[in-house]
């Protein structure tokens, strides 16, 4: 009897898009929890979370890695107006360059955003049948670019139970 290829399957994060969609909905993510889901859940091999670079978030760095991510940084932005402090990271070019980048590694490519600017790479996936999954933090706050898609999303909604952080744990933040 032959037996049939294991998939190779990466996980692409948009990190920014997957914190505040968690915790529009009033609960906050458990990082470690979730890569054990990616792995259990779709065999993911390789999950790469794309994240801004800010210095003083060493710590939350080193235990993103721990968790098993590959973690790819952008240098952030920073602004005053009004006396408004803002940081800005947009990862968008990051991921999609480094999901062809690693293109020929892998078989199939989970997503996990909610933006639709990534409607172009989500499509160029699905047309080459790479696509596992389109996963998407919050029903309530996405971009309808990525209704056509509506087969292949998963939300994470109904998600609190097994992948929000419990009483005790320790806070990881995406921003400062």
């Amino acid at each position: 009897m032959k037996k049939t290829k294991k998939q190779i399957i990466y996980a692409f994060i948009d990190s920014q898009n997957l914190n505040l969609g968690i915790r529009d909905q009033g609960w906050r993510l458990d990082f470690q929890r979730f890569r054990i889901y990616l792995k259990d859940k779709f065999n993911v091999v390789k999950a790469f979370l794309f994240i801004g670079f800010i210095p003083k978030n060493k710590k939350l760095y080193q235990f993103l890695k721990r968790c098993d991510y590959t973690l790819v940084f952008k240098p952030v932005v920073e602004s005053h107006f009004k006396k408004v402090h803002k940081i800005k990271g947009n990862v968008d070019a990051e991921l999609v360059l480094q999901s062809m980048i690693e293109y020929i590694r892998y078989d199939k490519a989970i997503i996990i955003t909610g933006d639709g600017d990534f409607y172009c790479l989500v499509n160029y996936l699905k047309l080459k049948n790479k696509l596992e999954r389109l996963i998407i933090p919050n029903q309530r706050k996405y971009s309808q670019l990525l209704l056509p898609f509506k087969k292949d999303i998963l939300f994470l909604n109904n998600m609190r139970e097994k992948l929000g952080k419990k009483n005790g744990s320790v806070a990881v933040r995406t921003k400062p």
